[in-house]
């Protein structure tokens, strides 16, 4: 009887995935599991040696890019577990990592649960976090306005908005979605991913919704290995890790699905609070930049690319305001 279903989404991704299943298979964990691949990947180049080499796969076929939130919830509404495991492509399980957590989690209260990632190096990596009044922690990535919230969140001595390294059990408001386990009896009260979410965000307002049904926790004493960003970046033809590059098509979809969160999750006035904030780092980027051209010392982070880029970005959602104030189904994909 399978217990845990794997869910792995492919876009772009099959070698990706493979490492991913090589890791998980290299030593087979003793719960009974199934492993998910939903497929968005219309071409998908290399999919039937990857089939002959892992015949126990189940493949789903989106048929189109359907982002995170719909092929996820595509695999949950097919798959047999008692929990399902929300797993990145760009992956790495240790020896008894997926046997340890769900062991933990099914004896445990809570509604969903994930475990430390790390990067390649074995460094930490941020891996649950807490809910800040507004989203306001959105506004840290903003250029130059985000390192003058930071300062103040300092001098005010404000809760740090992610569990940065957990060494233990700890209890979080969110999980990233690069390793999110959920029990079928939460996903039954809180109801699916929304779908109106092509790719980031989504976790976060989903977490808002399991939460009511129980706690979520990070089990620090599990690690996994997250190549972060790597299948995103190829899709958005991005560079960087994280989410701290707002100029270009990978920024304008952060941006827009935060922005979309925040609308849903803690209502009309915090999402136009927000894009006023937005709209207002506008002169502000323009100022910093011109002075860190001028200064002779001054370290020059952003270009002018990046600056016109970032405007293009914030009109983009100023134009689909509209639409999500009204908060009707629309799925908000950039590319």
């Amino acid at each position: 009887m399978v217990k845990l279903s794997i869910i792995i989404i492919n876009y772009r991704s099959i070698e990706l995935i493979r490492n991913c299943l090589r890791s998980i298979f290299g030593f087979r964990p003793m719960t009974e599991f199934e492993i998910i691949i939903v497929n968005n990947d219309e071409s998908c180049i290399g999919r039937n040696p990857f089939q002959l080499e892992f015949p126990e796969l189940r493949w789903i076929d989106m048929h189109y890019n359907a982002g995170f939130a719909r092929a996820n919830n595509e695999g949950i509404r097919q798959s047999m577990g008692e929990a399902v495991l929300l797993l990145n492509p760009d992956t790495i399980i240790p020896e008894k990592a997926l046997d340890s957590c769900f062991q933990q989690f099914v004896l445990s209260d809570y509604a969903a649960c994930g475990v430390q990632l790390l990067n390649e190096d074995g460094s930490p990596q941020i891996s649950g976090n807490y809910f800040v009044r507004g989203g306001l922690n959105y506004l840290l990535p903003l250029p130059y306005t985000g390192k003058f919230i930071r300062w103040l969140g300092r001098v005010f001595s404000a809760r740090v908005p992610h569990l940065a390294d957990s060494a233990e059990q700890s209890e979080v408001d969110w999980i990233n979605g690069a390793f999110l386990m959920v029990k079928k009896t939460a996903i039954l009260n809180a109801g699916l991913m929304d779908e109106d979410f092509f790719l980031y965000a989504e976790e976060a307002e989903w977490c808002s919704r399991l939460k009511k049904t129980g706690g979520l926790c990070i089990f620090g004493n599990i690690k996994i290995y997250h190549l972060q960003g790597i299948s995103a970046n190829e899709t958005f033809a991005s560079g960087g890790k994280g989410y701290y590059n707002l100029s270009d098509l990978k920024g304008r979809q952060i941006i827009l699905s935060n922005l979309v969160r925040i609308r849903k999750q803690f209502g009309v006035l915090w999402f136009l609070l927000m894009l006023i904030f937005y709209t207002l780092t506008i002169p502000v980027f323009l100022a910093g930049l011109l002075i860190s051209q001028v200064l002779p010392r001054s370290k020059r982070v952003y270009t002018f690319r990046d600056y016109f880029g970032f405007i293009d970005n914030v009109f983009y959602i100023w134009s689909l305001t509209p639409k999500i104030l009204s908060n009707k189904p629309y799925f908000y994909k950039v590319l």
